[in-house]
């Protein structure tokens, strides 16, 4: 988002307009007591300055600049001193006084009968530069330019996110059919293979020191059912799928208690029912 001017009633931000038109935006003083020093000038009560809060250059003379190099900098010990303050925030100006001047003033005397009222302050408005509009048509059309840019920009971004995740999931749907078509996988192993269609292709490859939960599932779930399609896509394909050696290890991890894995016995029910004379069940007591 670009910076705002903090000054009270400024309406200038950080944009190509502004650049165009020499404008220059400048960070607060990292010295505390000078940092104090510009809080101060900008006469906004309860205001304290973050590390985004920005001053442009109008608040600032000719002679406070540095633009001896290639960037514009305000010289040390510079404070603003040009705004745009409203009657209220006006101080008043302070004229030095010679001795004749003070004997001057000494000698007037103020009827003490008669109580001098003074006027109520007016409120300071809090000014936001988030919130408050621009004074002028023209700032307010360039403001609304850029709200209307930056959404157009959003939505192609989300568009080609959304182009990006549709050429993943063609690419493993495509890749499924292939390895059916080649035979290297049944109907059965393809359909188990279909609930990955969702995972991106990149995401077969190995990103770190290790694989991720989804890259073991569908590495195992692929070598345990179609030993041949695992090698065509490790081998031929070039897929940066783990070995089957390490494929092996982690299936040490697994519990492997005595009794009946109810998912190999689904499998061999469904291959029985396909082909029954390929399929057998051996029991080693």
């Amino acid at each position: 988002m670009p910076h705002s001017c903090a000054a009270w009633g400024c309406t200038n931000r950080c944009t190509v307009q502004t650049r165009s038109r020499g404008i220059t935006f400048h960070s607060f003083p990292i010295d505390k007591e000078l940092r104090m020093q510009w809080e101060e000038a900008l006469r906004r009560e309860g205001f304290t300055a973050g590390k985004s809060t920005r001053l442009c250059s109008e608040h600032f003379r000719q002679e406070d600049f540095d633009r001896t190099g290639q960037t514009v900098r305000i010289r040390a010990g510079v404070v603003p001193s040009l705004f745009n303050f409203p009657a209220h925030l006006q101080r008043p100006v302070t004229t030095r006084t010679s001795l004749n001047s003070k004997k001057a003033q000494e000698s007037l005397s103020v009827d003490s009968s008669q109580p001098v009222q003074e006027p109520e302050p007016w409120p300071v408005p809090s000014v936001d530069h988030c919130y408050a509009l621009p004074s002028s048509l023209d700032d307010l059309r360039a403001r609304l330019s850029e709200a209307l840019a930056r959404v157009e920009s959003l939505e192609k971004e989300k568009r080609n996110a959304r182009d990006r995740e549709r050429r993943a999931k063609n690419s493993v749907c495509g890749l499924l059919e292939d390895l059916r078509t080649k035979n290297l996988i049944n109907e059965e192993l393809k359909e188990r293979l279909d609930s990955y269609s969702d995972i991106p292709v990149h995401l077969l490859s190995k990103q770190g020191q290790e694989y991720t939960k989804d890259q073991r599932e569908f590495a195992l779930t692929l070598h345990l059912h179609g030993p041949e399609a695992y090698n065509y896509l490790r081998e031929s394909l070039h897929f940066n799928l783990p070995h089957p050696h390490t494929l092996q290890r982690w299936m040490t991890s697994f519990d492997t208690m005595p009794g009946l894995n109810v998912v190999m016995l689904d499998m061999l029910k469904r291959r029985q029912e396909d082909d029954p004379a390929k399929c057998r069940s051996v029991l080693n007591e």
